[in-house]
């Protein structure tokens, strides 16, 4: 039996790439300026300073020229003196707006450069969230495949130990292991097909039914030793009990709406020549996948399939045996699907198809033989396909489908006597 292929040996490895960041730890832009009126003062005072070393620089030209005062001032004299002191006022305040200007300027020029240093940030920090974002997606995927590796881990620990407790000598051990395969089934969706390929593989194992209440001996098996002690009987019994938990388990999960993610429908089931004294798979839905009841035998008790659904693929009871007990197909629907009983052998017991629908396909008993026991098909409804009986033999026993509905009448070999076989009940009979 393979296990699914563990996740850790595909999954990638994880790799961030980051690119180069602009450089942004210069430091912000500063912006050296002295107080205003300290500016101008300084510009005032350098402006007159100039002014009154270019006088002295001129009078030193001229040789120093000396300065005649008048008695009297004249009119001119005063409007040249108001002249110059207007000038020199106008000088001075256009010092100061140059000044102001001069800072005004500076300011621009810094609130820009702040702004450009601003821009420059905020790209930083968008790239650092990117990178930021991409390390945090980074740890949770790295996060993930650590603890798929451990589910997975689990799981196969989990399945190892169910299995080990599937092949023990003690019923209860068994039984355990039963309900642990059972369980990892539901949490494991990825190995459910396998746990259900153990489960069936164990009712495939071989078995001889123990006795009943009455303590006579049962009918071994092909190839099994008779049961001939107390011991062996109990054994027996607890093995059929372990087996009938698997069946209920199976059936309980298959009852189970199609969407519960617990159940296992649309799985393959593989019953290829289990034995079978008893089970209930009423109202269980088999959709999806295969259903093979291939080489079975059903030897005793009851085993109930009635109002169950098999749909979407096809159901094989090829070369099956029914020799003991009740089998229950009451109401069940088979549809999506054809349907083998081929070579199948009724030799015992009752098999019911009362109610049953057969709408999905052909349904062949070719080759079956009916030697024993009674089959059921009151208001059973055939449609949608031909019904075989090719090739079948009826040397014993009832097949009673006088009250069947067939879309297309079945088919039979040529009777030599042109009559039905006896025990065979035709509808209008």
């Amino acid at each position: 039996m393979e296990l699914p292929a563990p996740q850790d040996s595909t999954r990638p490895e994880v790799r961030v790439e980051v690119g180069s960041i602009p450089a942004t730890d210069s430091r912000v832009p500063e912006l050296r300026l002295w107080g205003i009126r300290r500016s101008i003062v300084l510009a005032v005072g350098a402006a007159l300073l100039l002014v009154g070393g270019l006088i002295v620089a001129a009078l030193w030209y001229a040789g120093w020229p000396g300065l005649e005062r008048d008695a009297t001032v004249t009119a001119a004299t005063l409007f040249d003196l108001l002249k110059l002191v207007f000038a020199v006022v106008a000088g001075v305040g256009g010092v100061a707006a140059l000044v102001v200007a001069y800072r005004r300027q500076r300011v621009a020029e810094h609130t820009n450069a702040l702004a450009e240093f601003a821009h420059q940030l905020a790209h930083a920090a968008d790239l650092r969230a990117e990178v930021t974002k991409a390390l945090a997606e980074a740890a949770d995927e790295r996060a993930k495949i650590e603890t798929d590796r451990s589910g997975v881990r689990l799981f196969n620990e989990r399945f190892a130990k169910a299995s080990e407790q599937l092949g023990s000598e003690k019923a209860a051990v068994r039984l355990a292991g039963v309900y642990a395969m059972a369980g990892l089934a539901d949490d494991w969706r990825e190995g459910r097909q396998t746990c259900i390929d153990v489960l069936c593989a164990y009712l495939r194992m071989p078995y001889t039914p123990p006795p009943d209440a009455s303590n006579e001996m049962p009918t071994p098996a092909d190839g099994q030793a008779p049961i001939v002690d107390a011991d062996t009987a109990r054994a027996a019994r607890e093995e059929r009990e372990v087996r009938h938990t698997v069946i209920r388990l199976i059936g309980r999960h298959l009852r189970l709406a199609e969407d519960d993610a617990a159940s296992w429908c649309g799985y393959d089931f593989d019953f290829t020549g289990a034995v079978f004294d008893g089970g209930h798979f009423s109202g269980a839905t088999f959709s999806g996948g295969e259903v093979s009841f291939v080489g079975s035998t059903f030897s005793g008790g009851r085993v109930f399939f009635d109002g169950a659904t098999f749909s979407g693929g096809a159901v094989y009871f090829d070369d099956a045996t029914f020799s003991g007990g009740w089998v229950f197909f009451e109401r069940a629907t088979f549809s999506g699907g054809p349907v083998f009983f081929i070579r199948v052998t009724f030799s015992g017991g009752r098999v019911s198809f009362d109610g049953a629908t057969f709408s999905g396909g052909r349904v062949s008993f070719e080759g079956a033989t009916f030697s024993g026991g009674a089959v059921y098909c009151d208001d059973t409804t055939f449609s949608g396909g031909r019904v075989s009986f090719v090739g079948a033999t009826f040397s014993g026993g009832e097949v009673l489908v006088g009250k069947t509905s067939f879309q297309v009448p079945p088919k039979f070999d040529d009777w030599p006597t042109g009559r039905p076989p006896a025990g065979l009940v035709l509808p209008g009979a």
